[in-house]
């Protein structure tokens, strides 16, 4: 039998710190701990709940011997899924930019069974999928998940979170670009005003700005998630005292989104994606994209609805499928989520 390795020991009822929550570490070896905590509603933390995944393979239709490709491999819920559709024949690609839980969630798969034959893993941003199929051909099925994984929103050192401590960062790949602290300072107060309004729709965008803007003059220093929440909720002061906690949640959360799509250019990896798409794409290949912004969604649709009106997609989807009320009841974090899909034409 395994050693029980014991958890970190820790001061208190509930752990404070991230490294001290133990079901990241092993989900696993936990399952009764983590089923109860699904069932009330939560994430656990470090740990992510795949999204619509009967949805998902009912679109993809996978069969034996097929070849897929995972453009966001994240936690790889979705991707074990997919490969467990294979039975052993064929294969599947997964790509991701984060070096940090890609390589905690390759391991995972390996000790699923799933080795080099059957599943290949690319460090790579899936606005490349062209170069991926140069080298490994074309796809039968292609999933992209666009949502941010719960690893990355619940680890304090990504920066991911308002409701966590930690440096601004927002970076999927914290080795490569700018932080979102950084480029605070390289952007002018009206930059910033603008990529709330286009990134999130952010009703009190002038406001913030004014407030994040005016702080920094004064020399404060806007590098932690903490600070940039402390200056939203002091930009929201004249929202009326009951509405004003819940408003200030819903800013938060939409700056937060904003700048992370910013920093990592996620309308323009997504506009490079769904240019190449078409021509990764076996002869009647079907492609599954899962949104959790209206403006991701926009782009989807419009795509989706040229490529078909021009013949290169056969089938689309005429609207978007929604997780459950039940799914939503047991992930919260899968609300907003729309699924789309087009299916190549056969010839």
């Amino acid at each position: 039998m395994e050693n029980h390795k014991r958890r970190v020991h820790y001061s208190g009822k509930y752990p404070r710190k991230f490294e001290e929550k133990y079901k990241e570490q092993n989900p696993e070896k936990y399952a009764d701990t983590v089923a109860h905590v699904i069932s009330k509603g939560s994430t656990p933390a470090g740990m992510h709940i795949s999204i619509m995944v009967k949805e998902i393979l009912d679109v993809l239709r996978i069969q034996p011997g097929e070849q897929g490709l995972d453009c966001t491999l994240g936690y790889g819920g979705h991707t074990r899924k997919m490969l467990e559709q294979l039975r052993g024949k064929g294969c599947m690609y997964g790509l991701d930019v984060d070096p940090i839980e890609s390589e905690k969630t390759l391991e995972r798969l390996r000790q699923a069974g799933f080795d080099q034959d059957i599943f290949k893993f690319r460090l790579m941003n899936f606005a490349d999928i062209d170069k991926l199929s140069e080298e490994a051909g074309k796809f039968d099925f292609v999933l992209a998940d666009l949502g941010v994984s719960s690893m990355q929103i619940d680890d304090p050192k990504r920066g991911f979170s308002y409701k966590i401590d930690g440096p601004l960062d927002l970076r999927l790949n914290p080795q490569q670009g700018q932080s979102a602290a950084e480029r605070l300072h390289d952007i002018t107060k009206d930059e910033f005003k603008g990529m709330l309004i286009v990134n999130s729709d952010e009703p009190y965008a002038e406001e913030i700005a004014d407030k994040v803007f005016g702080l920094m003059r004064k020399g404060d220093a806007m590098d932690t998630t903490t600070a940039l929440r402390s200056a939203i909720e002091a930009a929201l002061w004249k929202v009326p005292a009951d509405e004003r906690k819940d408003a200030v949640k819903k800013s938060c959360a939409r700056v937060f989104q904003a700048l992370r799509i910013d920093v990592n250019s996620e309308f323009e990896v997504l506009y490079a994606f769904l240019e190449k798409l078409p021509d990764i794409l076996a002869p009647g290949g079907r492609a599954a994209i899962l949104t959790f912004h209206s403006g991701e969604d926009r782009l989807v649709k419009k795509s989706f609805k040229a490529l078909y009106k021009a013949g290169v997609y056969s089938e689309i989807s005429e609207d978007v499928t929604r997780p459950s009320p039940e799914e939503q009841r047991l992930n919260p974090r899968s609300k907003s989520t729309k699924l789309r899909w087009a299916v190549k034409s056969p010839v």
